[in-house]
């Protein structure tokens, strides 16, 4: 059976005519703001490409944005997928790898997270430096491609240094609070226990989320450059409070979404 990554590129390929992306674009609970600024859009629903995998959760909608930003050609994911949906890790490969043969060079992926820090507060933004992948799921199990990456590749830079540099440069410049730690995640969709939290901590998590590793993992497997931003939507229970929600984490990404999409304008327009 072939790779589901060259059925999604066939059938993208097509639609995106003469654009020819380079940076592709993945967007979090809540922080499909940015998608807003990409001029002279081409809007491509899941639905219409078979055998997408379709995304079930308020605040994703569902669909591919190729256009310009900050006078770049860029490729958008309005919309992820997750584990919790029901999906595996290794449909999440296949976009990468999708993303890969379309020729994408450079991932910048968000996520709504959790602080597991009282001075990391809600409303924030934090660089990933490195993750746990706590899920029980990577997503390059299975056969191996070479035409993609090595049977077992190197992940010890998955987040490149020179990007994470740019972006708390153009921070500091704007003055714009930027938190940097180790992004941590777990299946979900339940929230973590306050015992959970707890061990997160210990292990040296800033931050917890459900997404965003199986696509950093697979782009790093692919040789594709990774920029990772959380918008610190709430605290994790049993902090300061917290008693987390998905109604919380939409509403405070929204309030985090100017900075994030003003950050990521930047980045791009001086890569």
């Amino acid at each position: 059976m072939r790779e589901k990554a060259f059925v999604f590129y066939e059938q993208i390929r097509k639609l995106l005519g003469q654009r020819a992306p380079k940076i592709a674009i993945i967007l979090g609970s809540g922080l499909g703001g940015l998608a807003q600024e990409i001029e002279e859009p081409l809007n491509i629903d899941y639905s219409s490409i078979e055998g997408f995998p379709k995304s079930t959760v308020a605040g994703h909608k569902g669909r591919l944005i190729v256009g310009k930003l900050s006078g770049k050609e860029v490729l958008c994911m309005q919309g992820r997928i997750h584990l919790y949906e029901g999906y595996q890790a290794s449909q999440i490969a296949d976009i990468i790898k999708m993303f890969k043969l379309l020729g994408i060079e450079s991932l910048i992926v968000t996520n709504a997270a959790g602080s597991l820090h009282k001075e990391m507060a809600p409303g924030s933004l934090m660089l990933i430096k490195d993750h746990l992948n706590l899920s029980g799921f990577n997503p390059l199990i299975g056969p191996n491609d070479e035409r993609f990456g090595p049977r077992f590749p190197g992940m010890s830079e998955i987040y490149t240094p020179p990007y994470r540099a740019k972006l708390k440069e153009l921070a500091a410049k704007h003055h714009i609070t930027l938190h940097e730690g180790v992004y941590c995640m777990l299946s979900g969709p339940a929230f973590e226990t306050p015992a959970e939290v707890r061990m997160c901590q210990i292990l040296g998590a800033d931050a917890n989320g459900m997404s965003t590793i199986p696509e950093t993992t697979t782009a790093a497997y692919c040789g594709i450059k990774v920029l990772g931003i959380s918008a610190l939507t709430n605290y994790c229970t049993g902090i300061e409070g917290g008693n987390p929600s998905h109604e919380e984490t939409l509403s405070t990404a929204d309030k985090a979404s100017a900075n994030l999409t003003f950050l990521v304008k930047q980045f791009i327009g001086e890569l």
